[in-house]
């Protein structure tokens, strides 16, 4: 059983610059050195030099939670692949009657230029209508999905005969691997709902991209870039304009900008470096981007947990330059104060900023479960303009935490499974106001309960933090501590154990029936589940619930291993035993 990521970890600060290079793992949270950094001219060439056997698994289109993702240096993410997918979308949004305009963005990922490029070879050559950023910039996830429910509101009703669904409507394609490392490219579908495509879109779409590589790439319509980019069916599209122009309908910006609080938002060489600028200069904040450099080796972070660069906002270790900077700063002399941190709140996001990092002056960078509890807690009491009964969405993976602020709340909880596609209905429909992910992932509604994105925001949770600064003049970490006081500590983590492929199917396949154990680490077992209450979708595993603990085991979708998330309010051994009994139970069925 190796860790595989653990909230509360601290960067272990090892440079190996005396002496024998320490291994990379030795050196997390420390800045990247020349040789950690990715070979982008090597990268940009495998992308069309080489081609993916359709016979090799590994090496055929694959949609995960969040699109199809992998790296040209591995074949698993190269020009072939792109068309392919592409050519699929067409399809797709052809046999289910999409008519308007897709929307395309892309994130700062080496590979996503050129993935762009190639879409666009196929898309006009199918004489797709596109749009694409109007300022030849990087787009956020989030201002993708905004814009796409934005131009679909807009959409006369009753366009086209009775039947025509969604004649009319825009959907989209992102391009990013979200947080993965910069040799990796990743191509994901939005439909006209705006956020992230279900399995049966994405099943088809990617048996139809294998079908066309396994044919020789005959079936794929494509025309040669630069008559592409002339082609009377592109077009742009100012995402944006309509992102930061809207943000006043579901943030408090009045409120952050009277309370003059001082924001610090590091982009970390993502999409939205252009973004963070023009959200302060428009609304008037006290907003600094702390590091504007956009660089495709990313030569600026400092490495993850595991030596790898990843843009993680969730993580202490990718964090750690900006931890360090919030630090307050030790003062001169006997009797003098320590030099106050230079922001209230600094801010980070992913490369495609559909993730939020917290960081405050008197708690550093915050647990994701911890955020999502005081986001919960503070919206639902401030948000007067929604629905009474709405309820509050999260993954069964995330904290129990948010259980029991729900319930101070006196709102009906509502459990998924992981992926934040299963918000996308209750967002549409007003019924589900937030959604949110242990992975640091969520949204919410605006001010009159109507939905902002169907997608994870980044940008949006990390303003809610300098609204609740601004509005309770605590800071996030404050206001999780009083939390706390009102419902106890809760201690997570997540570990990997090992699985073979037979095994991991078993997981998937087990049923509550196959659990026999009655206690969990010294308590009765209240719930055994492997269907989320929330919509009685299949978890892909199984969680095990007590009065004060639980476990949740899933197999990795890409690893031999199997993900034991765990969580107890009565303290990290009591978290330990219940880990080790999670293996054993799961290893007694999958044996």
């Amino acid at each position: 059983m190796t860790p595989e990521h653990t909230e509360n970890a601290e960067p272990t600060v090892n440079d190996g610059s005396a002496g024998n290079p320490a291994p990379a793992a030795e050196r997390a949270g420390t800045r990247a050195l020349p040789r950690d950094l990715v070979d982008v001219e090597a990268l940009l060439a495998a992308y069309t030099e080489r081609h993916p056997d359709p016979a090799e698994p590994a090496q055929r289109v694959s949609f995960g939670t969040s699109g199809h993702r992998g790296s040209s240096l591995k074949t698993s993410f190269n020009e072939d692949h792109i068309a392919a997918i592409t050519q699929a979308i067409v399809e797709y949004r052809a046999d289910q009657g999409v008519t308007g305009p897709l929307l395309m963005g892309r994130d700062t990922h080496a590979l996503s230029g050129p993935a762009q490029d190639t879409a666009l070879e196929v898309l006009m050559g199918n004489g797709v209508h596109t749009l694409i950023d109007s300022r030849d910039g990087f787009t956020p996830t989030p201002a993708v999905s905004h814009a796409i429910l934005a131009l679909n509101a807009e959409v006369p009703a009753g366009v086209g005969p009775p039947d025509a669904g969604r004649a009319g409507q825009a959907d989209g394609i992102i391009i990013t691997p979200s947080h993965n490392p910069p040799a990796d490219g990743g191509f994901k579908y939005n439909p006209t709902h705006g956020g992230p495509a279900d399995t049966d879109a994405t099943n088809w779409i990617a048996d139809r991209a294998n079908e066309l590589l396994a044919g020789g790439m005959t079936e794929v319509r494509r025309i040669p870039l630069a008559e592409a980019k002339q082609h009377e069916a592109l077009g742009t599209y100012d995402f944006l304009d309509r992102y930061v122009s809207d943000l006043p309908q579901v943030i408090d910006l009045n409120a952050i900008r009277q309370a003059r609080v001082r924001i610090g938002a590091d982009p970390m060489g993502g999409a939205s470096v252009g973004y963070w600028g023009e959200i302060g200069t428009r609304h008037g904040l006290d907003l600094t981007v702390v590091n504007p450099e956009v660089d495709p080796q990313w030569g600026f972070m400092t490495l993850d947990w595991d030596g790898k660069i990843r843009m993680d906002c969730s993580s202490p270790n990718a964090m750690a330059s900006l931890i360090e900077r919030m630090a307050p700063a030790e003062g001169a002399g006997e009797g003098e104060s320590a030099e106050p941190a230079p922001f209230d709140l600094a801010t980070g996001n992913d490369a495609d900023a559909d993730r939020h990092g917290i960081v405050t002056p008197d708690g550093g960078l915050m647990n994701p479960n911890h955020f999502l509890a005081v986001a919960i807690d503070y919206l639902y009491r401030h948000r007067h303009g929604w629905p009474a009964g709405a309820g509050v969405g999260k993954t069964l993976v995330s904290s129990s935490m948010i259980d029991r602020v729900a319930a101070g709340l006196g709102r009906d909880l509502v459990e998924v499974p992981v992926g934040f596609k299963w918000f996308v209905p209750g967002l549409l429909a007003g019924t589900g106001v937030f959604g949110g992910e242990e992975s640091a992932g969520a949204s919410f509604a605006c001010f009159d309960g109507a939905a902002w994105s169907t997608d994870k925001d980044g940008l949006l949770l990390c303003l809610l933090a300098a609204e609740i600064r601004a509005v309770t003049g605590r800071s996030p970490s404050q206001y999780y501590a009083g939390l706390v006081e009102e419902y106890g500590d809760p201690v997570y983590a997540r570990i990997d154990a090992p699985a073979s492929p037979e095994q991991k199917a078993k997981l998937k396949r087990m049923s509550p029936a196959d659990v026999t154990a009655d206690t969990l680490a010294g308590e009765p077992i209240t719930a055994t589940m492997t269907e989320a209450p929330g919509n009685g979708a299949s978890i892909g595993g199984l969680k095990v619930t007590t009065e004060n603990a639980w476990f949740a085991a899933r197999p990795s979708g890409t690893e031999d291993v199997y993900k034991i998330y765990a969580e107890s309010f009565r303290g990290a051994e009591h978290l330990a035993q219940v880990q080790a009994e999670a293996k054993a139970i799961v290893d007694a069925v999958i044996a």
